[in-house]
């Protein structure tokens, strides 16, 4: 019914602002197009929506708003056509895992499921549903501009000249910069608690064979991965984003109606049944449960952990390795024959940055970048000291127990092009990216088709060639 209001408003929109009694018509109607971009027509229901939202946010706009949200609509409106020329993809379980983090960060402000959905009138299958569009085109939106600036770059000389014509007052805040080592320990699961586990999946497994129960209705009720919420399922995936033992079985999986046998990675113990199978790409859904951790083992690591420390702080090798190691024993040794994380382990315990979600890789992390646990660990600590041992939650979701290095720390500065160069560079290419952009939206609104109510005729937009 909305699509065809809307298909309605935009047939009679052409029309409606040259009336004489204009100003009766517009009272009288519920709701009204107010632009036209392209074939997509923007409602004047659209912009309030935007500016409660914004209001909500706390977000301020450059100008009018009366002209800024219009015009901010419009342009993601242009985004939005151009990734679907380019097939610009976002998947279903993505977009799943977006929502339920929006979802979760509100239920943590708010308090509670129950306080969110008394305060928007809604279940939470009802937000989660009515937020799912909005996000879709967000991530479209985010991934085309990814897109059109992909291959853009600086040369050093750039980066120098654009620093030297820069005011002093304008220079960039580097802040606190510190690079951590860590050594990482698992705490040991009992052979108890595994079989529990597996128990628990042989059992579900069997109620999807007798016909009891759905394998999505039990990921839902039982899994511990973030795809519970989407009954278990993974979205199209190649074999290289899975871990090599899920996708391994999830890839010789040929009958949707059966259920894998138990398969054990870094994140737990998994059960996973096929859905499709389209190219070289899989549709699988699956249950994870993890192991709990007892706190006796806990207690045993954090204190394996400590006399570690002590023999690095004193350079005495373990009695275990005395037989194989002579001299001076030191963090990095220790990094090597006890460390269980594979991400540090062949780093000599240096924490990095991930590329592939950061885009640059560097080992420099501002105190609020780290886990939190970590950040704790080194804030007091002096260059060279060993922390005291601490528990944490790693990325993977498993209990671990860890002490950590100070190994550099820069206190924040003005930037400096010696010393921080690689942030005069983002500042410099994220400039270049903005003007890419700015540039593309202006050509973009030379070739499609717009139209506004008169009512905008006189704003001051940030793109010119709206009015015509």
């Amino acid at each position: 019914m909305k699509r065809f209001l809307i298909l309605i408003f935009a047939a009679v929109a052409s029309w409606l602002p040259t009336q004489a009694d204009e100003k009766d018509s517009l009272n009288s109607i519920v709701d009204e197009v107010v632009w036209i971009v392209g074939d997509e027509p923007i409602l004047k229901s659209d912009i309030e929506v935007t500016r409660i939202q914004a209001a909500m946010d706390g977000m301020r706009w450059n100008g009018d708003p009366d002209c800024a949200i219009p015009e901010q609509i419009a342009v993601q409106k242009l985004f939005l056509h151009q990734a679907a020329i380019d097939s610009i993809e976002v998947t279903e379980s993505e977009v799943t895992s977006q929502v339920q983090a929006r979802i979760d960060y509100m239920i943590e402000q708010i308090g509670s499921r129950e306080k969110l959905e008394e305060y928007r009138k809604q279940s939470i299958s009802q937000i989660r549903q009515s937020m799912r569009d909005d996000l879709r085109d967000q991530m479209m939106i985010q991934r085309m501009k990814e897109h059109l600036v992909k291959d853009i770059a600086v040369t050093p000389a750039e980066v120098r000249r654009y620093f030297k014509e820069m005011p002093s007052d304008s220079i960039p805040f580097v802040p606190t910069e510190v690079e951590v080592q860590v050594i990482v320990m698992t705490p040991a699961i009992t052979p108890e608690e595994i079989n529990r586990v597996k128990d628990q999946l042989r059992e579900y497994t069997d109620r999807i064979n007798r016909g009891e129960a759905s394998f999505a209705t039990l990921a839902r009720l039982y899994s511990q991965d973030g795809s519970a919420r989407n009954g278990g399922e993974l979205g199209y995936t190649g074999r290289g984003q899975w871990v090599p033992e899920f996708a391994n079985v999830a890839f010789n999986l040929t009958d949707p109606k059966k259920v894998s046998k138990i398969v054990e990675t870094e994140f737990g113990f998994h059960i996973i049944q096929l859905i499709d199978k389209r190219g070289d790409k899989v549709n699988a859904r699956h249950i994870l449960i993890k192991p709990v951790v007892s706190d006796s083992a806990v207690t045993a690591t954090l204190a394996r952990l400590d006399t570690l420390a002590q023999n690095i702080r004193t350079a005495t090798t373990p009695d275990a390795l005395k037989p194989i190691y002579q001299g001076t024993f030191t963090f990095e040794d220790a990094v090597s024959f006890f460390s269980d994380d594979k991400d540090t382990r062949n780093n000599r315990g240096l924490m990095a940055t991930d590329p592939n979600q950061t885009g640059r890789h560097t080992s420099r992390f501002q105190m609020q970048e780290l886990p939190a646990e970590v950040a704790k660990a080194v804030d007091t600590l002096q260059v060279g000291q060993i922390s005291q041992p601490f528990q944490m939650i790693n990325s993977r979701g498993k209990t671990v127990c860890a002490i950590a290095k100070l190994k550099n720390r820069t206190e924040g500065h003005k930037a400096t092009i010696t010393e921080d160069f690689q942030v005069m560079k983002d500042v410099v290419l994220e400039k270049r990216r903005q003007q890419v952009l700015h540039d593309w939206v202006v050509n973009k609104i030379k070739s499609t088709y717009v139209r506004l109510n008169k009512q905008y005729c006189d704003c001051e937009f940030e793109y010119q060639g709206w009015i015509r």
